[in-house]
């Protein structure tokens, strides 16, 4: 590596590093914010609310890479051409390439990184971060419970407590339950206490009625037409309980059912029969592998966007905005295509060439743009008549 390669590969390395953490801090702290009630209001303590946002960070990273690294060898090599270094540099003779080349190497390194986060550290991070959700919701389920608030434990759970006494007797209570295959359960109580069962925190509850709507086929020989019958099923009781964490379902890790995040590639090309996964989430899992197998390379590809955007056309010592904004909205176009595409594999295995299409684009469209155009009509510049040939 020359001393001009070492120029512009700090310059592009210590303002990768300043942009890329300056962004996953701020994504972070976004997205942080919704479990900050979780300390503030729950009696979660402040380290585990940093491991649990902490495990979020692999993700950002393997997200905001390719886009960082686009941005900072844009804006680097416009700066070096608005201050004149490129044409001094081109003057020495190098060429495009030898530009190109800190940029390239940086980008390449980039790649790696993308691939050791995609391949292993973010799924670990994203197995480790719904683990901790997961115990929360269900093992921590007694913390999450406030006095006057309609507190959810689940998608099918609401407990409501009117107050909480010094000793932590509930007053006032409301549970509706909905986990059983039946109609949901309403429960009424007077007090309750918050206890620890087999499978994890139970509420007990006392002198209250346990409602539940039965709703049953009409009569045999009714009229066609004739709507179900619903009656309204009330047992008073004077001590009931409730577990408060959700039944291990069949099939399921642990009583959590694993998304593709949390997987491995092996586990979503190949997924294990034991885990009896949801014939809907089988496409949905390919997609994923793919994505994660192509989206590394996408930082090759921005990168080389970047470098056809800023050391081609003319120089000029103000402006070149429209060059800029054209290499901006290309990346723009890139990012909202791999979405679109990545939705599209997961519902028809048939469109999961479209996700490598759309990362192979840019790396040939940069490679062929940077080599001058070949193939493409070059424009003639019209000679003035002292030049004309004798």
């Amino acid at each position: 590596m020359t001393l001009l390669d070492r120029y512009i590969f700090r310059q592009l390395g210590v303002a990768l590093v300043a942009v890329t953490v300056g962004l996953a801090a701020l994504v972070w702290l976004t997205q942080s914010l919704r479990f900050i009630e979780l300390v503030l209001d729950r009696g979660l303590s402040f380290m585990v609310f940093l491991e649990l946002t902490g495990l979020l960070l692999p993700s950002f990273f393997a997200v905001i890479l390719p886009i960082t690294t686009f941005v900072v060898i844009l804006f680097s090599y416009v700066r070096l051409a608005t201050d004149r270094e490129l044409v001094v540099m081109r003057s020495g003779g190098l060429s495009q390439w030898a530009l190109a080349r800190p940029a390239l190497a940086i980008a390449g390194i980039v790649v790696l990184l993308c691939y050791a986060l995609n391949l292993w550290l973010v799924p670990k991070s994203q197995a480790a971060f719904r683990a901790w959700q997961y115990e929360i919701r269900n093992e921590l389920a007694a913390i999450l419970l406030q006095e006057g608030v309609f507190s959810s434990v689940g998608s099918d759970l609401t407990v409501y407590a009117r107050n909480r006494d010094a000793d932590g007797t509930l007053r006032g209570i409301l549970v509706h339950d909905g986990r059983g295959n039946g109609a949901p359960v309403t429960i009424l109580a007077e007090s309750g206490r918050i206890t620890a069962g087999p499978n994890g925190p139970r509420v007990t509850l006392f002198n209250g009625e346990r409602q539940q709507v039965e709703v049953t086929a009409p009569p045999a020989g009714a009229p066609a037409g004739t709507p179900p019958r619903s009656r309204l099923s009330v047992l008073s009781f004077t001590e009931n309980s409730v577990d408060l964490a959700r039944s291990k379902g069949a099939g399921e890790d642990g009583g959590r059912y694993r998304n593709a995040q949390e997987r491995t590639i092996e586990e979503l090309l190949h997924p294990d029969p034991a885990d009896k996964v949801n014939a809907r989430d089988i496409g949905r899992f390919i997609a994923e592998a793919h994505n994660r197998l192509a989206a590394p390379l996408t930082a090759l590809g921005f990168a080389l966007v970047a470098l056809a955007t800023a050391l081609t056309g003319e120089f000029r010592r103000h402006g070149g905005g429209l060059r800029l904004f054209i290499g901006i909205a290309i990346v723009v176009g890139l990012l909202a295509a791999g979405l679109t595409f990545g939705n599209l594999a997961g519902r028809d295995a048939a469109m999961l060439p479209l996700i490598w299409l759309n990362t192979a684009l840019p790396i040939l469209g940069g490679v062929w743009v940077l080599a001058g155009l070949p193939g493409w009509p070059q424009r003639q510049v019209p000679m003035g008549p002292a030049e004309a040939p004798a």
